[in-house]
């Protein structure tokens, strides 16, 4: 390939990381606040997460893409751009997928370390955020890392509103050359690198949380006392 039809296809690199950053910051946010809300001692407040769950984890990211950009602007008089309407879609999306793996690893803390909190008169609020965070939030890594992946999967399917993406700007070089094996040859495997620079960061975060857990306090080194004599003379 040519410098300018490199250049291409590292604009829509430059493009793809910055949807995956910004959706993945979206999709973060949302997956605490509705997996937090799926935990909730109020009735309404678990089914109206669980609602959004269902809806936005049983639809297609290509509709939902479709809907947001072509359907959502003429019902409300604005448009959004691409990249605003590309992060949405998937960041809402894989945010109900990751709403799911907040509330996993919150349900399966030990109840003793919940009563732990009531008994130590904490609020709910200080029971989540000094008990039951710290430790679900090491065993949500793994599984948010598998999301993340599939979050940057997820990101070709902007190029259908001609965002120049990698997966765009990787066809319109296709199509310039009249090479497919080539071409998708070298999409596929900077899809790949990317995918394994988030795996190795990812292992590293996790590896980061769970240095502290689960290791024993020290000991504390107490004076030695000489055994006392007959009536305490020693």
């Amino acid at each position: 390939m040519t410098s300018g039809l490199w250049e291409l296809v590292l604009q829509g690199v430059w493009v793809t990381v910055q949807l995956l950053f910004f959706s993945s910051l979206l999709a973060a946010a949302v997956s605490f606040v509705i997996g937090v809300a799926r935990t909730h001692r109020l009735w309404v407040v678990r089914f109206l997460a669980g609602v959004y769950t269902e809806v936005f984890r049983g639809t297609s990211a290509l509709v939902m893409i479709f809907w947001v950009f072509f359907v959502l602007p003429p019902a409300f008089g604005w448009q959004l751009v691409p990249m605003w309407a590309g992060t949405l879609a998937l960041g809402l999306t894989y945010g109900a997928y990751g709403s799911e793996i907040v509330r996993g690893a919150l349900a399966a803390v030990d109840p003793a370390q919940k009563e732990g909190g009531i008994a130590l008169s904490f609020t709910p609020w200080q029971r989540m955020r000094l008990i039951l965070l710290p430790q679900a939030v090491p065993e949500m890594i793994p599984p948010f890392s598998n999301l993340l992946i599939e979050l940057l999967k997820g990101t070709a399917l902007v190029s259908i509103m001609g965002m120049g993406d990698l997966a765009f700007s990787g066809n319109l070089v296709r199509l310039a050359l009249q090479e497919s094996a080539e071409i998708y040859t070298y999409i596929l495997l900077i899809y790949f690198v990317i995918a394994f620079l988030l795996t190795r960061v990812m292992r590293g975060l996790e590896k980061k949380l769970k240095a502290g857990v689960g290791k024993a306090a020290p000991k504390r080194k107490t004076a030695a006392v000489e055994p006392a004599g007959v009536g305490g003379v020693r």
